[in-house]
């Protein structure tokens, strides 16, 4: 039994991208399919596709690399929040990652979504991970 699926979630990633696979597979959750798509929209990965072939489901995930360089573009996966202590931003302590180049993936009372999203939309929530 697993106890943090986000952290697994971003093991399995990360280990993906260190061992230069083309896609991952990983358990589906809501929370899960809605970082996929978080990580989607700005760019991170190439497509994602959620499959139900079984009870929970799996979702598989096309990661980005560069053409000619094969640099994966995504460079660190951090947990944030653990289940052992959260952590909470407001609009006025909103994290910036790598002085703005990277996101904070939130978890907040309008979905999940990245740390400038919250704070156009004036709400904070919990920090997810942080994406570089």
């Amino acid at each position: 039994m697993n106890t943090d699926s986000i952290a697994d979630y971003l093991t399995r990633v990360r280990n993906a991208i260190k061992a230069n696979h083309r896609v991952v597979e990983i358990p589906a959750s809501n929370l899960k399919k809605e970082i996929t798509k978080v990580l989607f929209d700005k760019g991170y990965i190439t497509n994602y596709k959620f499959e139900d072939s079984n009870v929970q489901g799996v979702i598989k995930i096309a990661l980005k690399y560069h053409p000619i360089t094969k640099v994966p573009a995504i460079r660190t996966l951090t947990r944030v929040s653990k289940p052992g202590l959260r952590k909470y931003a407001g609009v006025e302590t909103m994290p910036r990652v790598l002085n703005g180049l990277g996101i904070a993936v939130l978890s907040t009372s309008k979905g999940v979504m990245t740390d400038k999203e919250a704070k156009n939309l004036n709400v904070g929530g919990e920090v997810l991970c942080y994406v570089y």
